[in-house]
């Protein structure tokens, strides 16, 4: 009972707290993540009200995890093959090139940072924090474009870049936190550092993509769109259950990304069933609650506590603001690169500031590194706090800025005149019939005749 509670808190908390952000102009997610906050234990968890503890919203880790499947699941259907042969080799190299960029420039900095304070900040921290860079949150970035109706080169663009994000990511975060641990152990592992991490990625491209051909095949046996509904949703739990397996074939760890696999099973089931436009569409009506739990999760587990740190403080602004430089500098020269629109150049960037899911499940791997993961982990949560509030906002500028968002007070103003519109309209007493709807008396010639 205890948990049904904390649950519809959560979603109530952050419903009504939608409003309050809508008289601020603020994008949905972020209504969410305050509400999270002002009902975790820094707010009203303090006085015994909702999450008391950080511990008890990582409680419902399984909700964030299906939530995740779904986004993973959404943003997989924009790789969709007539779109990717026009903006493929865009996404590549601008996924590739920035995500790059963001781990050099914080490496660079966080490294001079270590010359000058060896007693805060280790090499085997600098490199970890540098690979946790490249990672971009695919959840609040759908969320914007999803609330916004955002539609356009730049989201066209920026959907798969963010998925390509989070395979770079995977690959230079094991290479990194390879090389950290060979630096905190003194023993070298080829197969973690090089082997495992390309494995996670092929195995996880391909239990996705089997799974998106068997979910198609199996769409094809019903006739309503509710079963259809269904089965897609039922897909996608099991997607997510699967992708939690882990086994060793000798010296190589088999794991899979959940993110990767949600993808790959939302790309091949778009390219694959006729019907997928509209199964998505109500695939993602039906998660809409869950996703607000899962942001107001997010916000209840942020640790407002990494602010009474003075170091973690100067080390978390030093990672923001290389990161934030990497991410736009990264994005602005590669989209330049491949001859993207100038409003793409100039926007991009700040649109992948946004960062939690993937970088947090990160910081908890890098743990393994005893006293320095966590240090980490608190800078990590400690950015994580910054970008999740500021990234939502900003992304949401950005769109506008380049176009892909129209001025909702328009917006507003027709769909006010259509319903204005129509209400004249029915509000028309009918031919005979009196403004209460019903017909006159018939009156008569003597008032004594029955």
């Amino acid at each position: 009972m205890e948990t049904l509670l904390l649950v519809s808190f959560a979603i109530l908390a952050g419903l009504l707290m939608t409003r309050v952000s809508n008289l601020a102009k603020l994008p949905t997610v972020t209504a969410y993540l305050v509400s999270g906050v002002l009902i975790g234990p820094f707010g009203l968890g303090a006085l015994g009200f909702g999450f008391t503890t950080t511990g008890t919203a990582e409680g419902l880790d399984l909700a964030s995890e299906i939530a995740l499947g779904f986004i993973a699941f959404s943003i997989g259907s924009e790789f969709r093959l007539k779109d990717l042969r026009a903006i493929g080799r865009q996404t590549f190299v601008v996924g590739v090139l920035q995500a790059l960029t963001a781990t050099v420039l914080v490496d660079g900095a966080l490294y001079l940072f270590h010359l000058l304070r060896p007693d805060i900040l280790s090499t085997a921290q600098v490199l970890t924090l540098g690979a946790i860079a490249t990672a971009t949150a695919p959840a609040a970035t759908l969320m914007v474009v999803r609330q916004y109706k955002a539609k356009g080169p730049l989201t066209s663009l920026l959907l798969p870049v963010v998925a390509l994000d989070d395979a770079v990511g995977l690959v230079v975060f094991a290479i990194s936190f390879g090389l950290a641990k060979t630096l905190v152990t003194g023993t070298a592992d080829l197969v973690s550092i090089l082997v495992n991490p390309l494995v996670e990625i092929v195995a996880s491209l391909a239990l996705g993509a089997v799974l998106g051909w068997l979910l198609t095949e199996l769409e094809r046996l019903f006739n309503s769109n509710t079963n259809r509904l269904n089965m897609t949703i039922a897909f996608v739990f099991l997607t997510v259950a699967l992708s939690m397996a882990e086994f060793r074939i000798g010296p190589v760890t088999v794991g899979f990304s959940s993110l990767l696999v949600c993808m790959m099973l939302g790309t091949v089931f778009c390219n694959c069933c006729p019907l997928s436009h509209d199964l998505m569409n109500l695939a993602d009506k039906w998660s809409s609650p869950v996703l607000a739990l899962f942001f107001v999760l997010c916000g209840a587990e942020l640790d407002l506590g990494v602010f009474a740190s003075g170091a973690i403080v100067m080390v978390g602004l030093v990672y923001i603001l290389a990161r934030s430089a990497g991410k736009y500098l990264g994005a602005r020269f590669s989209a330049r690169l491949t001859h993207c629109s100038p409003e793409i150049q100039k926007y991009l960037g700040v649109t992948l500031l946004p960062q939690a899911g993937v970088a947090l499940g990160m910081c908890t791997t890098a743990m393994q590194l005893g006293a320095d993961g966590a240090l980490i982990r608190n800078i990590t949560l400690f950015a994580v706090l910054v970008y999740e509030l500021v990234g939502p906002m900003l992304t949401k500028l950005a769109l506008q800025a380049a176009g892909d968002i129209q001025p909702k007070s328009e917006e507003i103003t027709r769909r006010r005149e259509r319903k204005l519109a129509a209400a004249g309209t029915s509000d028309r007493p009918r031919r005979g019939l009196s403004a209460a709807g019903c017909r006159p008396v018939r009156q008569h010639a003597h008032a004594g005749h029955r």
